[in-house]
């Protein structure tokens, strides 16, 4: 994207099904990586950095194998730099700065909270119905939920990232100007890099 002052990122690789045992602590644990506002991710490069103004991560359902996605809009010239620290977030979860307490009693209570509007209305209901059937879930799936959720410890959560997290199988698509980034990202040290033009044919 010629002339870009903004990179667009988008990291992610392929993980469990929507249909698992442990879907409430992995969603659970995405809320504290990438998925609320306060997550780890959008701390970093929003809060702290000043590199963006908003980085987010979420899981694709699928039926089999599901995609998990970190996305965030950067200032051009820091986009290597946002790459190196999505990957750092993905990798301290899994290791030396797991899950804490306060963030698991946090994102715990505002799932607990959120519960009772989720079905207010015939739309919602129906999307629930269809998430049943489109993903096989048992059909008692919603009516445990809330229960699962409330019995979740943050060792749960800490399973979950280690479960679900892959920080070395990432793959990368980034959207920006060649010629500013090209370097700076092939000093990261990837064996192959590809080139697409709009239409997302290779050059």
């Amino acid at each position: 994207r010629p002339g870009s002052q903004q990179s667009i990122i988008f990291s992610g690789y392929l993980t469990v099904p929507r249909a698992n045992d442990k879907e409430a602590g992995i969603q659970l644990m995405n809320n504290i990586l990438g998925s609320d506002f306060t997550s780890r991710v959008n701390m970093n490069l929003r809060e702290d950095k000043h590199w963006t103004y908003g980085a987010a991560s979420f899981l694709w359902d699928a039926k089999g194998q599901r995609m998990h996605i970190t996305y965030s809009p950067v200032q051009g010239d820091k986009t290597a730099d946002a790459m190196k620290e999505i990957q750092k977030e993905m990798e301290m979860i899994i290791g030396e700065n797991p899950p804490t307490q306060a963030e698991f009693t946090k994102t715990q209570s505002n799932v607990i909270l959120g519960l009772p509007g989720s079905w207010e209305t015939i739309a919602q209901v129906s999307g629930s119905l269809a998430e049943i059937v489109q993903y096989n879930l048992p059909d008692n799936y919603f009516q445990e939920y809330p229960a699962k959720v409330h019995s979740l410890t943050v060792q749960d959560i800490d399973q979950a990232a280690k479960m679900v997290i892959k920080p070395n199988a990432l793959v990368w698509v980034i959207v920006g100007d060649k010629s500013k980034i090209e370097e700076s990202i092939k000093a990261l040290g990837f064996e192959k890099i590809h080139h697409m033009d709009a239409d997302g044919n290779l050059l």
